[in-house]
């Protein structure tokens, strides 16, 4: 398995041999290419340290990010919980049972925030929250290459009051991160791959839950599949694959918090929230 960390000054791999420094090689390479991996070990020559986390940015070159919703049944009962007032709540119930899952759009490399850098929350929503996910990177041809950890930030009470009111809810800026890697792998994840969020707030955990990939409703290829049936990207794509980790009704992110994703074999993303 192999890592590739953006920084400042490139991108830096890491093996099971160490780091290494890969300064001609992009991740738009990696992303357009059929075998990014051979690609990214034949660079991986030039010795490297560790980078600092001062210089890790999200590893993201030209790639737009996508989500999905209601893959996992505990996301489904929080988005009907949350869309009570205005009605709505029966249209969750449908997507997780359809045949065509929820996929939208969430951001562009410009909006996505790296590894220690501030995730936001909006000024006019009332109840914010995480959504930790595993995020698949697929190549231009829809193949799944790797994965990163992502946070889907989101306001639930605007997404509840009207589901047209979802962009508003999950698009703005600050509201997705990536990072801290792309892991470049061939293979499957495990099913029993586990999943972690745990937020503090003054130094103190407030909250904290986990579930595992063997939760989804779907799986990963017919996420991917669906993504790039008739839609294309040349430079590749990543795409959230849901949460099964939604905080309590009575629990809203606050300036300041510290966010932390875990998952199984991918890595852990650290955020404060402003």
């Amino acid at each position: 398995m192999l890592s590739v960390f953006a920084t400042t000054s490139g991108l830096r791999l890491h093996t099971p041999d160490g780091w290494s420094h890969a300064p001609e090689l992009t991740l738009d390479s990696l992303f357009q290419s059929e075998t990014p991996a051979a690609i990214a070990w034949e660079a991986a020559r030039l010795r490297a340290e560790a980078p600092r986390p001062e210089e890790l940015l999200p590893p993201v070159q030209s790639q737009e990010i996508w989500a999905a919703g209601v893959t996992y049944r505990r996301s489904r009962d929080a988005r009907m919980e949350e869309s009570e007032r205005s009605g709505a709540e029966r249209l969750y119930d449908l997507v997780y049972d359809a045949d065509r899952p929820e996929l939208f759009f969430k951001a562009t490399a410009r909006r996505v925030v790296g590894p220690g850098q501030p995730v936001r929350i909006r000024r006019d929503g009332r109840w914010n929250v995480p959504e930790p996910e595993l995020t698949l990177a697929l190549n231009a041809a829809g193949r799944i290459i790797g994965y990163t950890v992502g946070n889907d930030m989101s306001s639930r009470d605007i997404e509840g009051e009207n589901p047209l009111y979802l962009p508003q809810a999950k698009i703005y800026t600050g509201s997705c991160a990536l990072g801290p890697a792309l892991v470049l792998t061939e293979d499957p994840l495990p099913a029993a791959t586990a999943i972690t969020l745990s937020i503090r707030r003054d130094g103190h955990p407030v909250f904290s839950g986990t579930t595992s990939l063997d939760h989804m409703k779907r799986s990963l290829p017919e996420l991917a599949g669906w993504l790039f049936r008739e839609n294309d990207f040349p430079q590749g794509a990543y795409l959230m694959t849901g949460t099964g980790i939604v905080p309590p009704a009575t629990f809203t992110l606050q300036p300041g918090d510290a966010v932390r994703i875990e998952i199984d074999g991918v890595g852990a993303l650290e955020n404060a929230v402003e």
